[in-house]
């Protein structure tokens, strides 16, 4: 049973979320837990225990005397992924999604918790109820990282925070901000809820096979194409 505190502290969290889906931050810097605060009407100790629950979803993240931050951690030796993101096309970054995410998906299924899933629930339902691209983008990324977490494998998780590093580059928003749409938007949510399902039952096959079919439609979608299979087919192709 929730508290009386409860559903004040549930207004909260989903004050600082939309805050973090409208882009209101200072170059992806929050405002600081005091500001915060105030400008919600709470305590500190709210704003902390609202924040703490968005890190934990994947949504933020905080260092120690420099503030707190929306996506994930940055990578050690970030900077060197910068020369990389610069020389990657969209169909460079997608074949190493279509190979890497799949199997995360499969991995997935057959470890997450039950508040992993739940989690991932929470991610799905907010993508699919996104009115703008900044938005939608929030609660992509929060669902395919938090998925990449539930895999339990570190390793795999470092691989795919250095292809989602090169996914943040400012170009490649522009490129995601221009293809977004209602449309768009109900078909990669409907394809977010069949991943979701087939982890839920701990069907990892499925869940491999539904997350190639959804990464080959944003592959399609990114670099013109009108499917998934366009998006593998021309792949294959070699260079003209």
């Amino acid at each position: 049973m929730k508290s009386a505190d409860e559903p004040l502290f549930d207004h909260i969290v989903d004050a600082i979320r939309r805050r973090i889906g409208n882009g209101q931050t200072d170059q992806g810097r929050l405002a600081p837990e005091r500001m915060l605060a105030a400008e919600l009407g709470v305590g500190r100790r709210t704003v902390r225990r609202a924040l703490d629950r968005l890190e934990a979803e994947g949504l933020l993240w905080r260092r120690q005397g420099q503030g707190t931050f929306v996506g994930v951690p940055p990578l050690p030796r970030a900077r060197r992924l910068s020369p990389l993101s610069e020389h990657t096309s969209p169909l460079d970054l997608m074949e190493v999604r279509f190979e890497l995410e799949p199997v995360l998906a499969r991995f997935c299924a057959l470890r997450a918790t039950g508040a992993q899933v739940e989690t991932l629930r929470r991610a799905a339902a907010k993508a699919a109820d996104a009115r703008t691209a900044a938005d939608y983008e929030t609660w992509d990324s929060a669902f395919h990282r938090r998925i990449a977490e539930a895999a339990g494998n570190k390793l795999f998780l470092a691989m795919f925070d250095a292809v989602n590093a090169v996914r943040r580059d400012t170009r490649w928003s522009r490129l995601r901000e221009s293809t977004f749409s209602e449309a768009r938007l109900i078909a990669l949510a409907a394809q977010h809820a069949e991943i979701l399902e087939a982890i839920a039952e701990r069907d990892g096959a499925r869940a491999e096979q539904a997350m190639r079919h959804h990464l080959g439609l944003v592959g399609a979608t990114l670099n013109g194409w009108g499917g998934g299979e366009p998006y593998a087919a021309a792949r294959a192709m070699p260079a003209a």
